[in-house]
């Protein structure tokens, strides 16, 4: 293996063991490794390539490995830097899933499950403040996340929501920039677009199904990987009703305990609905896409850049990504917050996230030995 190629393998391998804290940690990490350490592009070049994440839908931390190993090794490097990346975590959370199934069903496992539910709802709340107060720059990209945060616990549907408010917004900013008040208060033409309504019947299990399924996810998920959990929740939980509400909790605990893109959550998503077979399709149905998007987009970054249009799209991605993750917290919350122990593990766990920045996988474990403590007592 040529040195430039392995040099990229083994950074996509390290921080696949031991990048804890979700995208923006990744992110800092490979920054320091590949720009400060390394050297192998400047801060500039890796500032551009930042940006060309967020022009395009899938996880962005596994993205930026993969451009990273791009630059420095070709689309090769942009291959297995990608598979060095998810690989370690993948299988991390295949064991915790084959755990969770032989497990997660006994007296133990239920009250480590109680303990962990409230802690999972603060992390995903700490996302919405945190991602909000950068997100919302104007009345209306705010308007735009509340109507999308109403029209999801409506029933409709999340792709046409993140997609309906980005062209909403480019087109009253483009069209009526002059116009204050209707820039300001002019409800968005997405309610033009009829409602999708979530089918409640569960559909027999299909292997080419979950493969499609996560397909959607992986090419149409812009945002956080928390956004993720909406995508789960309304093709999973609803449409397919293969997944129960307390079983996408869990998920998403897996997700924070591990290291690695949160993007593995699919993998045991995968493992609850059909085994080894399930997560193998889960995992390369969420990644392939992110694979397909990085190699098309790098060659023409320069171009994608320079568009005028890309600025405002992205600010009403975010802001219905954002609208997404607070109707989903809010359905969460029925499942997580069903006593005073749950209701209290759950405010002191946002305390400590928003207040003194804990790491969320301690908090997590915390929560566990914090049910375990209370259950034994009682």
């Amino acid at each position: 293996m040529p040195s430039n190629l392995a040099s990229v393998v083994r950074l996509a391998l390290h921080l696949g063991f031991t990048a804890f804290g979700g995208p923006a940690a990744h992110i800092a990490m490979l920054r320091e490794h590949a720009v400060t350490r390394r050297k192998w592009l400047s801060e500039q070049e890796f500032l551009d390539l930042l940006g060309l994440t967020n022009l395009i839908p899938g996880p962005n931390s596994t993205e930026m490995v993969m451009h990273v190993g791009y630059k420095r090794a070709g689309g090769i490097g942009l291959v297995l830097a990608g598979m060095a990346f998810i690989l370690p975590a993948a299988l991390i959370t295949l064991v915790f899933a084959w755990l969770y199934m032989r497990y997660g069903t006994t007296p133990e496992g239920d009250w480590i499950l109680e303990g962990i539910k409230p802690v999972v709802l603060a992390v995903v709340l700490q996302a919405i403040w945190n991602l909000g107060r950068t997100a919302f720059k104007s009345r209306l990209l705010a308007t735009i996340g509340v109507i999308v945060f109403g029209l999801y616990l409506l029933g409709w549907n999340e792709i046409l929501l993140l997609f309906g408010a980005a062209l909403a917004y480019a087109a009253i900013t483009r069209i009526l920039p002059r116009i204050s008040s209707i820039r300001t208060f002019a409800m968005p033409p997405l309610l033009l677009i009829p409602a999708m309504l979530a089918t409640t019947a569960a559909t027999p299990y299909s292997g080419g199904r979950l493969l499609l399924g996560f397909l959607k996810i992986g090419t149409f998920l812009y945002g956080s990987g928390y956004v993720l959990v909406a995508f789960l929740q309304s093709e999973f939980v609803d449409r397919l009703g293969w997944l129960t509400r307390e079983q996408l909790l869990d998920a998403v605990a897996v997700g924070q305990f591990t290291p690695g893109p949160v993007f593995t959550t699919a993998t045991f998503v995968g493992y609850v609905i059909a085994g080894f077979p399930g997560a193998a399709l889960a995992t390369i149905g969420i990644f392939l896409p992110a694979f397909i998007f990085a190699a098309i987009v790098h060659p023409i970054m320069p171009r994608l850049m320079a568009l005028t249009w890309t600025r405002p799209l992205l600010d009403a991605i975010n802001v219905a990504a954002i609208g997404l993750m607070a109707g989903v917290a809010l359905t969460l919350a029925r499942d997580a917050l069903v006593d005073m122990p749950t209701l209290l593990l759950g405010g002191i766990a946002l305390v400590l996230l928003v207040r003194f920045r804990i790491n969320s996988a301690l908090l997590i474990l915390g929560g566990a030995l914090a049910s375990g403590a209370m259950t034994a007592v009682s």
